[in-house]
Order: structure tokens, then C-alpha cells, then sequence
């Protein structure tokens, strides 16, 4: 199905079109390369959660045959509704201060939620949160601000570190904090061994994952999520896990995926077993190492805590990135194009009523049994 924009700009004929597998390589080309280009809109993205319940669906906007503008949006069916939810994380993909080509890919979004019922349209966009001029551009569209209380206080991270990596490698050392530069010296004095793993290393990377999730209490996805993510993106070249040795035993992990210019840190995972030889250190100068080596210039550490006063028990590992040199960002945060308003209130209010209401009644039942209550999720779960 078409849509011809002459209505918004005279000079532009813009059409939008959902594309599939075949086109894959081109689409991915262009958003490596877009402006606000992110992994989270790269074709494997959408593959890696469709193992998840979310149906993917790909948006290209074109002029003349080239692509000005992408959308890869999740979609949700309602439980024993026929209608759905759309998400497009980090969208949207192109020159957002073209308010036409906006406004165009926008509106094709309601086209396409009108085939598919759609009942609203979440973005978070990487956009910084001191534009006001983008934010007053999605409200002129109907947007609304949608505060969540998920993760670091949004689906995907509000609030994030980020460094500039244009420097040389050496720049960027003497740029770290001292106490940062001390301890990378010391993990290599202490003799932590780092290397690149393999999939046959995926199980002993989940475990420790599974360890340090018991112990900051926060939940993970299952061990065939993270298969999924190899197989789909570190595979392609689009991730890398990498594994801190010492004493022969995998101690730390992480997962750093890439994408165009740039590399993002994903998961983290550490023994509860010497942590006093720092190999969390090592761990992130190597993924930053490895962002230059391929040609980045930007390397986000994603979620860190809005509320920053020391008794936040966060508070260490916002300190632990800034120690890298890193720039602290907020972002826009998250708004909704709403199609359908009713559903989108039932959304906003029943289902997480429900959800609350199920989750406080299991707990009750295992209080009861004299059983271990189960944390609610927390974390930046992507």
C-alpha cells in the first residue's frame, strides 16, 4: 500500500512501504548510516524479538527509489483482543529536523495501524532532552509524554553515559579518572586474562550473568533469549561477548553489540569471586578498544540512575561509568501517538492494575507456603 505525500511538500513524492527479508541488507544499510541510526532499529533487532511475542514490522520511506527515513516497529497483540500495541524503540530513523519528512512518516504509521488496529505508536527517540523544538514537534503530531517507572525509569534507558571516541586510544586512557586508570593497571597486575568468547562459552557467560542478577536482585531473560542474540547478532558481526579470566575460571562478562559508528554496552555479568581484581575495568576498556578498532565514533554505556544523590543504590555504577570519561545524557523520554483512545487507557491503567493484582496474589500464595518471594523486574531489560 502506498501513500503519496504532496500535500505536505511540493518538492518531495514520498512513499512509504513495509519490506521484508529480501530487502534486509538495504535496509540495514541505510539506518548504519542514518541520522539516528541505533542496533534497536536494525533489521535483527526485530528477528531477535519476534522470539518474544513481538511481531516486527519494517517502514521504509523512499523518494525517487532511496530511502529518507525508517521505522522498525514491534508490534504486540492484546491477550484475546484482536488489537495490538506498536513500539518502535529508538525511533524514529532520518533527518528529524525535516518536519515534512516527519509529519509523513508519522502519519503512515496511522495507515499502518489502522490495518493492523493498532492502538498506539511508543517511541523514546535518541534525541537529548534539551530539544525543545523535537518535543514540540511530536505534540503539534498528537503525541502525548508517557512517563514509565520500568528499567532506568523507561523502557529503554532515559538516562544514559556516552562518549565521544574521535580521539586517539591514548587520549582517551589519559582522559579517565585516576582512580579508573588505577584499577585497569591493577586487573592486569592481578593477572585477569581477557578474551573474545565463542558460543560454546554462551552457558558459563549466562551463569554468571544468572549469579549477578541474584545479587543486585534483578531479572533476566531466559538462556534461549541470549542464543537468540548470538545466532542473530553476534554471528553477523553485529555483538561480541567478552569473558574476564582469572585463576583458569570465567569470572565477568559482557555484551557490547555494534552497529554503523557505534557500539553499545548491553549486559554486564560478574562473580561474586574476586571482585577485588577489578576485571569489570578491563572489561569495558576492551569493549571500548574494540568499538575504535572497527571505526566508532560514539560508545554508549546505556542505563544509569536519574536520581543521583549517593544514597541511590545505584549511585556506583553511575560513578563506575563516569569514570571512563563519558558524557551524561538524558534523553526525551517516551511518548505515544494514540489511535485508539479507550484501549489506550484500558492499556495504561487495567492491564498494569492486573498485572500488579496477579503478582501481589502469587506472593501471597508462596508467603503462605513459607516460599521465596519473587522480586518485580528491575534493571534495563531491552
Amino acid at each position: 500500500m502506498h501513500f503519496v505525500s504532496g500535500r505536505y511538500d511540493r518538492t518531495l513524492e514520498l512513499r512509504y512501504r513495509e519490506i521484508d527479508a529480501l530487502e534486509r541488507e538495504r535496509y540495514n544499510d541505510y539506518v548504519s548510516k542514518a541520522p539516528k541510526g541505533h542496533i534497536l532499529q536494525s533489521y535483527e533487532w526485530g528477528e531477535v524479538k519476534a522470539t518474544t511475542g513481538w511481531e516486527p514490522i519494517r517502514l521504509v520511506v523512499e523518494d525517487s527509489g532511496e530511502i529518507v527515513a525508517a521505522l522498525s516497529i514491534l508490534k504486540r497483540r492484546l491477550p484475546g483482543l484482536s488489537y495490538c500495541i506498536f513500539y518502535a524503540p529508538r525511533g524514529p530513523v532520518g533527518d528529524i529536523r525535516n518536519r515534512e519528512l516527519m509529519r509523513f512518516l508519522f502519519e503512515s504509521t496511522r495507515e499502518v495501524a489502522r490495518k493492523h488496529k493498532g492502538i498506539f505508536l511508543k517511541i523514546d527517540p535518541d534525541v537529548p532532552v534539551e530539544n525543545e523544538r523535537f518535543k514540540e514537534f511530536l505534540l503539534s503530531l498528537g503525541f502525548r509524554s508517557a512517563r514509565s517507572d520500568e528499567g532506568f525509569e523507561g523502557v529503554q534507558p532515559r538516562f544514559v553515559f556516552r562518549m565521544d571516541i574521535h580521539p586517539s586510544i591514548k587520549e582517551l586512557f589519559d582522559n579517565l579518572a585516576g582512580k579508573t586508570r588505577y584499577n585497569l593497571r591493577l586487573a592486569e597486575k592481578r593477572g585477569v586474562v581477557l578474551r573474545v568468547a565463542t558460543k560454546a562459552d554462551l552457558p558459563v557467560f549466562y551463569e554468571v550473568l544468572l549469579e549477578t542478577a541474584k545479587r543486585d536482585r534483578f531479572l533476566v531473560r531466559n538462556y534461549s533469549y541470549f542464543e537468540t542474540m548470538w545466532d542473530r547478532l553476534v554471528e553477523k558481526g553485529l555483538g561480541r561477548i567478552f569473558l574476564a579470566d582469572y585463576q583458569g575460571k570465567v569470572i565477568a562478562g559482557t555484551l557490547a553489540l555494534i552497529f554503523g559508528d557505534k557500539v553499545w554496552y548491553l549486559y554486564g555479568a560478574s562473580s561474586n569471586e574476586y571482585r577485588n581484581v577489578m576485571p569489570n575495568y578491563l572489561l569495558q576498556w576492551a569493549m571500548i578498544s574494540w568499538a575504535k578498532e572497527n571505526g566508532c565514533t560514539l560508545y554508549d554505556f546505556r542505563g544509569v540512575p536519574g536520581n543521583l544523590t549517593e544514597d541511590n543504590p545505584l549511585y556506583g555504577l553511575y560513578r563506575f561509568k563516569k569514570g571512563f570519561g563519558g558524557v551524561y545524557t538524558e534523553f526525551v523520554g517516551e511518548y505515544d501517538l494514540v489511535y485508539n483512545g479507550f484501549f489506550y487507557w484500558l492499556w495504561n491503567w487495567g492491564v498494569p492494575l492486573y498485572q500488579s493484582l496477579v503478582h501481589g496474589l502469587i506472593n501471597f500464595k508462596k508467603r503462605l507456603k513459607g516460599q521465596k518471594v519473587e522480586p518485580r523486574p528491575a534493571g534495563s531489560e531491552v
